[in-house]
């Protein structure tokens, strides 16, 4: 079997209303061979792909396609190839559903097949790997026949291949790759508001960089960065020590802090200000670089080297620590959409498990990935780690007594292994205005404010309190998938921003057909419509043209 040739249809096509792709296929001597043929391959097929028995087929229900391959002659392997496709992205958590494989009639043997997916590089990965995973499984006789009728193939599709072939080694090489292409969790979420409302999208890079509407009408958002924001509101969020100035003459609460540049400034910085203190770069973001609760100068400068490690210059803040739980509070449209209180990174001991144990424990709930993939990230032995068991007294090997909670992180961030509680509900009035005047204030129109408090829903004026943060670009993971409390939609008021309600987002199109006169007819409708006032884009056999440009 080899592929002819293939299509990638980014959006709506003569197959879909979604994108497909389409390779055309030749299944040389295989078209003489059904699946029931072929002894031991569905099973064999079964095993490596075990969801391949919830696949309905025409018979509409799980385990239609087994019965398709298995009953009567079977089914031809255009067929069987197009559902591996499917099921192999599935398995990479992207859910895909649509296929269908047709005759060419071109030449005996080749089939146009068709199959949806969400990432081309990700769908195009699924067809490759799925055509070595079935000459893996052929059964030898069919393998030499098709080695004797194909001496000039590919050598990695050829069906000698399969010594070399380990299923499991590529089918985790090919879910890497999937991870790798796949949009971040803020930007799945934005995409996915989008789909609810009928706003089509198109990814732009390998990034998070999405188009969502067409032509004049479009928008984009980069990760929570939309269209709309400010690039001078960023500036201000990244530069935090300019974000405090901000706050401070509005009179929000806000902590002591100091800009360094040495050691011995930061230490003479913490001394004026008083222990314990706070370093962080000048400019980052999740949190890198950030130690807390510093009480004596050899902890400081050690915090002015992780600060300056993970900073992009050679400014260090130095501020007064602030107790309280740390609440991040998103702020979309001048409006108060979501508030979690992130827990650090922590294990709790049960009289048995070591550190290390526990740590291991911890990371094996399927919530926990690494980096963004998952709602939550694993918890690594890192510097940090490290030192907060040395500050305990504590080593890896350590059995915690059972109700004992060890903190493995300083700061709260979902991304170096913290976990959120959804507080929306309860927060104060004072508090949630106070957030909405520092997002403000910024001029951010999708912003995160960082509060300490011990008790968010009381009034900051009556139990104190500071806003440490406010970011830009704040990530929505924490507020889509809580680790206790209610999910929130916290994309939905960011359409809503972009597409109030009764705009456009679409561009009506005029398609013409026919056998002769179709450019001429083209050029007439988009002629009358820049009469009227309208910018058409028209394409034909002439070229692409805007507004009667070429």
């Amino acid at each position: 079997m080899r592929i002819v040739s293939t299509n990638v249809y980014g959006g709506p096509n003569q197959y879909a209303l979604f994108p497909v792709i389409r390779h055309t296929i030749d299944l040389g001597v295989l078209e003489d061979r059904p699946t029931a043929t072929l002894a031991g391959f569905a099973d064999g097929l079964v095993a490596a792909l075990p969801g391949l028995a919830r696949h309905g087929c025409s018979y509409r229900e799980p385990g239609g396609f087994i019965r398709r391959m298995t009953e009567d002659d079977g089914t031809w392997m255009g067929h069987v190839w197009e559902h591996v496709a499917l099921e192999i992205q599935g398995i990479a958590g992207n859910e895909v559903t649509f296929g269908k494989t047709r005759s060419t009639g071109r030449a005996r043997g080749e089939y146009d097949m068709i199959y949806q997916f969400r990432t081309a590089e990700v769908g195009l990965a699924a067809g490759a790997l799925g055509l070595r995973l079935l000459h893996s499984l052929f059964p030898p006789d069919v393998r030499a026949r098709i080695a004797a009728d194909s001496p000039d193939s590919d050598p990695d599709d050829a069906p000698g291949a399969e010594e070399a072939f380990d299923w499991e080694t590529e089918r985790d090489a090919f879910i890497r790759l999937a991870q790798r292409h796949a949009l971040g969790p803020s930007t799945q979420a934005l995409v996915d508001a989008a789909e609810a409302r009928g706003i089509p999208w198109l990814r732009l890079n390998g990034q998070s960089l999405v188009q969502l509407g067409h032509g004049r009408y479009q928008k984009r958002v980069q990760a929570t960065v939309t269209s709309e924001t400010r690039h001078i509101a960023v500036e201000v969020a990244s530069d935090k020590e300019e974000t405090r100035s901000v706050l401070a003459a509005l009179g929000l609460p806000v902590p002591r802090q100091e800009r360094i540049y040495t050691e011995d400034g930061a230490v003479e910085a913490a001394e004026e200000i008083g222990y314990p203190v706070v370093t962080k770069p000048l400019n980052a973001n999740h949190g890198r670089g950030i130690s807390i609760r510093l009480t004596t100068p050899e902890q400081v400068r050690a915090g002015f080297q992780a600060a300056r490690q993970h900073g992009t210059g050679r400014a260090v803040l130095v501020e007064s620590f602030v107790t309280g739980f740390d609440h991040r509070m998103l702020v979309v449209n001048n409006e108060l959409v979501a508030v979690a209180k992130r827990i650090p990174g922590h294990v709790t001991g049960d009289g048995e498990h070591t550190v290390e144990d526990l740590v291991a424990i911890l990371n094996a709930d399927p919530r926990r990935g690494v980096g963004h993939e998952k709602p939550l990230t694993q918890i690594a032995f890192d510097d940090q780690a490290e030192r907060l068991l040395e500050a305990a007294g504590y080593t890896r090997a350590t059995v915690l007594a059972s109700g004992e909670t060890l903190f493995l992180r300083s700061t709260a961030n979902l991304s170096t292994g913290g976990t959120a509680v959804d507080l929306t509900d309860v927060v104060h009035p004072d508090n949630r205005e106070m957030a909405v005047r520092a997002v403000r204030a910024v001029g951010l129109d999708v912003g995160g404010v960082d509060f300490l408090t011990d008790d968010v829903s009381r009034s900051y004026k009556d139990v104190g309190g500071a806003i440490v943060e406010v970011n830009a670009a704040p990530g929505f993971r924490m507020h889509v998938a809580p680790s206790e409390g209610t999910p929130r939609d916290v994309a939905g008021p960011v359409m809503d921003m972009l597409f109030p309600r009764g705009s456009r987002a679409r561009i009506p199109i005029v398609a013409v057909t026919g056998t002769n006169g179709k450019t001429t007819t083209t050029r007439m409708v988009a002629h009358v419509l820049q009469l009227a006032g309208h910018v058409p884009g028209m394409t034909s056999t002439d070229g692409v043209f805007i507004d009667g440009r070429l």
